[in-house]
């Protein structure tokens, strides 16, 4: 993420204070602060998470690519970490299996505990708990594992050796298609909209 006001400016503060009040209201409306609504993709009874985060994904990758264009934010001020094919295939795995479990992803954890759901204080404590474990056994046990695989830096329109443009474009049809096969799975089995 790129500064919003010139490097080292104590405004880029109060402007992320402000984007993540309005992140988290987004989320609590879009009813990310319960956990059975979370859970509901892995079990096929909501998909209000796909669509969302497609939504928030193609919003993003679209305005990115016409701020870039015409000048007003460059790509190369956006930082990217470099890629680790085997850490992150094992970071993710025990990320779906947290969610899966609990409920909740790190951001939608601290939604849940802002409108006061234990479940959600339970699993950001559990967060906690394996943040501290991890530092704690960072050299001893992760320390060489962290950096397996280093495939440098990269963005899917270099992966796929097409313009920026091209590649915003695959993205968008392939989230358009998510919503599609999603509101289809909802028809073909009847899956009617939960009110938590």
């Amino acid at each position: 993420m790129a500064p919003i006001f010139e490097q080292g400016s104590e405004w880029n503060l109060i402007a992320a204070l402000l984007i993540g009040i309005a992140f988290g209201f987004v989320l609590e409306r879009a009813g990310f602060s319960t956990s059975r609504k979370l859970a509901g993709v892995f079990y096929g009874y909501d998909y209000t998470v796909i669509k969302v985060f497609f939504t928030a994904g193609m919003t993003a990758a679209l305005g990115l690519l016409y701020l870039n264009y015409f000048g007003i934010f460059k790509y190369e001020n956006v930082w990217m970490p470099v890629t680790y094919v085997i850490p992150t295939l094992v970071g993710g795995a025990i990320m779906g299996i947290g969610f899966l479990m609990g409920g909740f992803c790190p951001g939608t954890s601290w939604c849940g505990v802002a409108t006061g759901k234990i479940d959600a204080f339970v699993f950001l404590l559990g967060i906690g708990l394996g943040v501290l474990f991890y530092g704690i056994t960072y050299e001893v046990l992760w320390e060489d594992f962290r950096v397996k695989t280093d495939v440098g830096k990269f963005t899917m329109s270099e992966l796929l050796h097409v313009s920026p443009g091209v590649a915003v474009l695959i993205f968008i049809i392939f989230g358009l298609f998510a919503f599609w096969l999603v509101d289809k799975i909802k028809r073909d089995y009847n899956i009617k909209d939960v009110e938590y």
